[in-house]
């Protein structure tokens, strides 16, 4: 497993208006009109869309439908809030504006979903099924209004493609009551486990983070795999929704990573600000979730965007 952090750079910002209340567990119309397809150089090799007015290169994942040649095209942009609902989407490869049928598995799946609303208090890992016309489907329920932001993090089996994550808008309809970040600390508890962080997330710098998963006082010392490896970390930033995928330092069965108590993480926040971090982690036969709130660089929650919530649940 690779060790470290894969931020998927994108072109194009995202600057949205979100907001929704607290919600257990987590799934807009897309705001990106497709590129045209990037040209190739001699060699045959897709040549990467120049950088732009405002562009930059060290933008986190998500921030953009299109990007390096593939769009996220979302069928379902709109659902009822506390309904269940099926998310129907699919990746459009440009060159020939047909649907990708064909992925590179990553931690055990072709292509990982999350939904996170605005406020960063909803929170779901969705696990979708791909038909063979490259349709892609997951059930979800969304249990407060508000605005939501779909991530699609994949690796396309085209022309060497690359790791690419993007993001398109979904919208539940109802009555949002969004509410300001929470102060978490560093202890969550989620369904009687306790878990505590420990490190920092720095902007510009690697640095460790550790999870330590307790249940009952005692240290758990056999969580199983999840994904391929202990724990799945995913951090959001607060304000615009800036996807950063962490990948764990070391994997079940490398001949040095314990199934616990800490889960290890390198991770390198892109600037400073408010971030979520949520912890998936498998024990006993079940995901859960656990969530918390960090500021990178001294950041305070009234810096960044509205956000709400507790440590949410999560939907598997």
């Amino acid at each position: 497993m690779q060790t470290g952090l894969r931020i998927t750079a994108f072109a194009a910002g995202l600057a949205a208006a979100f907001g929704s209340a607290y919600a257990v567990g987590g799934a807009l119309e897309p705001a990106d009109a497709p590129k045209k397809p990037a040209h190739q150089d001699a060699h045959g090799e897709k040549e990467r869309p120049a950088a732009g007015k405002g562009e930059a290169e060290d933008l986190p994942g998500g921030l953009a439908v299109s990007r390096d040649g593939f769009t996220l095209d979302l069928d379902t942009p709109r659902v009822e809030a506390g309904e269940p609902a099926e998310l129907r989407f699919s990746v459009v490869d440009e060159d020939t504006s047909r649907k990708v049928t064909a992925f590179r598995h990553e931690h055990g799946r072709e292509l990982h979903l999350i939904v996170a609303s605005g406020d960063l208090a909803t929170y779901r890992h969705l696990h979708p099924v791909r038909a063979a016309d490259g349709t892609w489907s997951a059930p979800v329920e969304l249990p407060e209004a508000g605005g939501y932001r779909v991530f699609a993090d994949f690796t396309p089996d085209v022309r060497n493609a690359e790791g690419v994550t993007l993001g398109a808008d979904l919208a539940a309809a109802g009555d949002a009551r969004p509410e300001p970040l929470p102060d978490t600390g560093r202890t969550v508890t989620v369904d009687g486990y306790e878990v505590t962080l420990d490190g920092a997330l720095r902007p510009g710098a690697g640095s460790e983070i550790t999870m330590e998963v307790e249940k009952d006082g005692k240290p758990v010392t056999d969580l199983q795999p999840h994904l391929g490896a202990y724990g799945h970390l995913v951090a959001l930033r607060a304000g615009d929704l800036g996807y950063l995928h962490v990948h764990p330092n070391g994997e079940p069965g490398d001949g040095r990573t314990k199934p616990g108590p800490g889960i290890s993480f390198t991770a390198t926040a892109p600037t400073k600000g408010a971030y979520r971090l949520f912890l998936d982690f498998r024990h006993e036969g079940k995901v859960r979730t656990a969530a918390f709130t960090v500021h990178a660089g001294g950041a305070s929650p009234e810096a960044s965007a509205p956000g709400s919530g507790e440590t949410p649940g999560h939907g598997h």
